[in-house]
């Protein structure tokens, strides 16, 4: 096994580490409606999340439950800010509408 292999696998495993670290913290966050919503799309989504995508979807799990919740419900509260398209994201996962008032 040469070098860059080895530092391949390690990173690969890092990877793999990190998105079951994301899962449980996405099935485990407290309410029962936000272990729904995010669990289930984490454990659709995660495996084919780069290293990029792993690190936005971490930093969205460090929002708290009570705004998170009121972006997915409320989409039009997410204006300016860079969680946008994953909260439409799992949205779309779970056929959330999307309506206008």
């Amino acid at each position: 096994m040469t070098t860059s292999d080895a530092a391949s696998d390690t990173a690969t495993t890092d990877l793999e580490t990190r998105r079951r670290r994301a899962l449980y913290r996405a099935e485990h966050r407290g309410t029962k409606e936000m272990d729904w919503l995010l669990g289930r799309y984490a454990a659709g989504k995660l495996a084919g999340m780069d290293a990029a995508a792993l690190t936005h979807f971490e930093q969205l799990i460090a929002v708290s439950d009570v705004e998170l919740h009121a972006w997915i419900i409320k989409p039009d509260a997410l204006i300016d800010t860079h969680f946008e398209q994953v909260i439409y994201d799992i949205r779309a996962f779970h056929d959330l509408k999307f309506t206008t008032n």
